[in-house]
This record gives structure tokens, sequence and C-alpha cells, in this order.
């Protein structure tokens, strides 16, 4: 099983899409073990978009992230980055499919409603970043056996 981290970015907090952006998730079969609501400072801004430092985005990224609250989670399944990545859809909502979460509910790059890791080295590293090792649950659903062979 994989782990991802998710964030609901400033403006999917503002628009009250929470709920269905985590219901997309949740519905492809990816459990929830872990999930909180964080005022991200400037400091955590910096470390986790900390690739994209000396880039003309940088600033403005940094300071969109901090605007407002946003929910952080940790989603687990099989080829959980993979499954995060395709039902957010393409990183410019123009270009995401409908039925994504991009597609369905953003129209620019810069206010594309969600993050999710883009590899399980970044999503092991972002997970540490937002989390402590005991804020992550480990239990069995009962519709488990139904989503997993």
């Amino acid at each position: 099983m994989e782990r991802t981290l998710v964030i609901v970015k400033p403006d999917g907090v503002q628009r009250g899409l929470i709920g269905p952006v985590v219901s997309k998730l949740e519905s492809r079969g990816l459990k929830i073990v872990a999930m909180k609501m964080i005022r991200i400072d400037r400091d955590l801004a910096e470390r986790h978009y900390g690739i994209h430092r000396g880039k003309a985005f940088f600033e403005p990224l940094v300071a969109y992230i901090t605007s407002s609250p946003v929910v952080v989670a940790v989603f687990e399944g099989n080829n959980a980055v993979q499954v995060v990545r395709n039902t957010m859809g393409a990183t410019n909502p123009a270009d995401a499919a409908p039925g994504t979460i991009r597609g369905d509910y953003a129209l620019e790059i810069g206010r594309n409603i969600i993050h999710g890791s883009d590899s399980t080295e970044n999503a092991q590293k972002e997970v540490d970043l937002f989390f402590q090792a005991d804020e992550l649950m480990s239990y069995e659903r009962a519709v488990d056996p139904w989503v997993f062979e």
C-alpha cells in the first residue's frame, strides 16, 4: 500500500469544496489515514515548494498557499500516488478532463484546488513535512476486501 499527501488548497477551502474533493478520492477506494485543517506558515510553504525556489512563480505560490487555511490529508491505497494524480487531472485545469477534480472545479492553473504528491519518494517527504508519525492511522475498513484484491 502506498501513501500520498493531498492538500485542498486555499481556493478549495474558500469555495467549500473540501467535501467534494475528499469524497471523489474516497469514492475511488482510497483510505484516509490522516487529515487536518491548518494554516501553512511561510517557513513550511518554502520547505514544501523549495524545488521551485528561484522561479518567477515561487513568491506568488508561497503567498497564495499561506493566504488561507488548507486541508492536508494522507490517502492510502494501491498505487495511491498515481490514482490521486489521475483523479486530480492535469495541473492546468484548461487541460484537465471532465470528471477530474480540476476538470470539474477549476479554471486557472494558479487556482487549481488541489495538490497531490508527484512520486512515491516525494509523497514520503511531504507526508513527513506535514504529519508526525503518531498522526498516521493504520486500520482495516469493512469495505477493503471489496476494494483491494
